[in-house]
Parts: C-alpha cells; sequence; structure tokens
C-alpha cells in the first residue's frame, strides 16, 4: 500500500507540473471575483505546504525561502502581498525539486509516527503516512481551484 501513495504523490505532482506547463505567464494573476486568490498563489500554497509537510512527516529540511510562509501560508491573498513573489519558472523548479524528493520516500517511511499529532480541526494524524496522505488530498483540491480559476478565464 505504501508504495502506492508514493506513487500517487509523484503521479499528482506530474500533473500539477503539467497543467502549468499550459498556463501563460498571463493567466498566472489574474484574480476572477469568484477567487480570493490566483492561479500563482495556489501554486505557492501548494509548495508551501508541501515543504511544511514533507518536513512534519519525513523530517525533510526544508528548502523553501522563508518569505513563502507571508505569500503562500494559510490565510494569505495576493492583495495583501507587501513583497514580489516568485516567478512561474521559480515555482515549477520547487515543483519539480520537491517531485525529486517524493523519489526517496519508502513504504517504511509511511509507518513512523509523528513527533506530535497534526491537528486539524477534530481530526488527528499521527502517522507520517496519513499526514502526507493529507498532503495528496490538500495538493489535488489545490488543483481543482486552479483548473476553475482557468474556466472562468475562458
Amino acid at each position: 500500500m505504501g508504495n502506492s501513495i508514493i506513487t500517487t504523490g509523484k503521479v499528482l505532482r506530474q500533473i500539477v507540473i503539467g497543467q502549468l506547463q499550459g498556463i501563460s505567464q498571463d493567466q498566472f494573476d489574474i484574480q476572477s471575483k469568484h477567487f480570493n486568490n490566483t492561479i500563482r498563489w495556489n501554486v505557492g500554497h501548494m509548495v508551501y505546504w508541501m515543504d511544511k509537510y514533507t518536513t512534519l512527516s519525513f523530517g525533510f529540511p526544508s528548502a523553501i525561502p522563508p518569505q513563502y510562509e507571508t505569500l503562500f501560508g494559510s490565510g494569505t491573498k495576493p492583495s495583501d502581498w507587501t513583497i514580489a513573489p516568485p516567478s512561474k519558472e521559480e515555482l515549477t523548479e520547487m515543483l519539480m525539486a520537491q517531485l525529486s524528493r517524493l523519489s526517496e520516500l519508502t513504504p517504511e517511511m509511511l509507518d513512523m509516527n509523528l513527533k506530535m499529532p497534526f491537528i486539524m480541526g477534530p481530526f488527528q494524524l499521527m502517522t507520517s503516512g496519513e499526514l502526507f496522505n493529507f498532503a495528496l488530498m490538500h495538493e489535488a483540491i489545490h488543483l481543482g481551484i486552479i483548473s476553475s480559476q482557468l474556466k472562468t478565464m475562458q
């Protein structure tokens, strides 16, 4: 089962990267009235949280600049930015670097207990695999949001 989860994570990330290749630089910062954010924000948010989740799950050192939290953490939005966000190219490079890191995962790593349970509202995630699985659901949600944002631009 562990190999399936790792494979799903790599496939999902490849889909995200593939989708970004078809998005123009102009579309990256369009904010529809139906959304609080942009495609750039959603991509940065995925990078930021995958970094956080893999750090918590597997002890990987953080590999993102500190300003990503200010730009892409939960509750942030582009209209509040006071610093320049990373380029589409930088975000794509980060996504690809994280994809490479996923290749380091083993099924045994998914069975490790977290140092502390990850608590979200009524949910408690206890193992690395549970938190990594949540990270994949989170990424898929934001991929869907990006697809919806693209549709509102057409």
